[in-house]
């Protein structure tokens, strides 16, 4: 039963502010990353098994991490995921002080081990959302992303001046901040515990879903569109430097950017969108978006060029991120929605393992436009993957 419109309101302000700081601290530290592994003695290639580590942890953690909120509740998950950021970010902040490599892959191992913050944040919001607005409230939950990754990098940028430990302290104190506001201010949301304690198989998400196979299309969209997301977060650092002599302050402003985008169309947009079109051909448009966006960053060697094909790839992604959350939720079993969406973000994280490696490597073997003419691919393997969900049934107009 859905709650009453104040708690609603204040669930999904609690979340919205949840993200937001998880996120500003994310877009403080995850821009510079690349300036933080070359100042270390590492390459573009140990930027993108860094950032694997993470992702690689996250894969194994986070449906794990989701089977506990079925059983134990979305709060405890939030508050572990938080805090142990916290810790990490402040491993973070001491490999930074000390130029230890080591200590810096230890920090992303641990953040990515109990990184179950946003499978639990979108279990919440499908908690108490009918699944008629469920892509408005992935959507206000997305804007607490945007509006993060606006600020995060400008901080990020700002706080760099002040040394490169001191970014992501920064960070650590934002997520300790979000972990007291849960701990004082959100309820729980997972009241039905004792039908989640049988601790379900994975695979049993896929028996007991009434949409199987639109579950599994959506779990390769996740990997597809995370696969092609994470050429920008390993390799448009890297590129700007070298056509353009771009450092960690105006990289900063094009990751706000992205973010801005986000912030604008998760915000008021997504909602309306998804009604008159169907959340099925909005993706799909995203997806077409986000391809146009990576070509153009391939091929762009002048300011102008570069920032019109980021606000291509900021609207796209501006577009997906939100639809995804909402979709996997409609094709999930209620009961194992937790497993369900951790699974999903599972399914991300190896995307996310795998492709910053693939884009060091490319970037390294093959130049600069490589990873991009790849991501471009891959978000072209996503449209048809979104296609296929539209002929599943998934996502369409609410009026039709």
């Amino acid at each position: 039963m859905a709650p009453a419109p104040w708690p609603l309101r204040r669930i999904e302000a609690l979340v919205f502010l949840t993200v937001f700081l998880d996120l500003v601290g994310f877009g403080i530290v995850i821009p510079l990353l690349p300036f933080y592994v070359q100042s270390m003695g590492g390459s573009e290639l140990t930027v993108g098994v860094l950032l694997g580590s993470f992702s690689f942890t996250q894969l194994l953690a986070t449906p794990l991490l989701g089977r506990f909120s079925d059983r134990y509740g979305r709060r405890p998950i939030i508050l572990l995921s938080l805090a142990a950021n916290a810790i990490a970010m402040g491993l973070f902040s001491l490999a930074s002080y000390h130029h230890l490599l080591p200590l810096l892959f230890a920090s992303r191992i641990l953040a990515g081990a109990t990184s179950g913050n946003l499978s639990a944040c979108q279990a919440v919001l499908a908690d108490v959302t009918p699944s008629e607005n469920r892509a408005r409230a992935m959507g206000r939950l997305g804007a607490g992303i945007g509006l993060g990754l606006v600020l995060g990098p400008m901080i990020g940028g700002q706080l760099s001046l002040w040394g490169a430990w001191f970014p992501p302290l920064a960070a650590g104190a934002l997520a300790l901040l979000g972990a007291l506001g849960v701990l004082v201010a959100m309820p729980e949301t997972h009241l039905s515990r004792s039908t989640a304690a049988k601790q379900p198989s994975r695979l049993s998400v896929f028996h007991s879903s009434p949409r199987q196979r639109a579950l599994r299309i959506m779990l390769l969209l996740y990997f597809f569109v995370f696969l092609s997301m994470t050429t920008l977060q390993v390799a448009f650092a890297l590129l700007a430097q070298e056509r353009l002599g771009w450092g960690a302050k105006q990289v900063g402003y094009v990751f706000a950017l992205v973010g801005g985008l986000g912030l604008v169309i998760q915000g008021g947009l997504i909602g309306p969108l998804s009604k008159a079109v169907g959340e099925a051909r909005l993706l799909i448009l995203g997806t077409l978006i986000l391809c146009a966006g990576m070509l153009g960053v391939s091929v762009a060697a002048q300011p102008l060029s570069l920032i019109g094909a980021v606000i291509l790839l900021g609207t796209g992604l501006g577009l997906i991120q939100p639809l995804l959350g909402s979709l996997a939720s409609q094709a999930a079993n209620p009961s194992l929605l937790g497993l369900t969406l951790g699974l999903a973000q599972s399914s991300g994280g190896l995307a996310r393992t795998v492709g910053p490696v693939a884009s060091g490597a490319l970037y390294k073997s093959l130049g600069a436009s490589a990873p991009f003419t790849a991501g471009a691919l891959i978000a072209l393997g996503a449209t048809v993957l979104g296609a296929l969900l539209k002929r599943e049934g998934l996502g369409k107009r609410r009026d039709s």
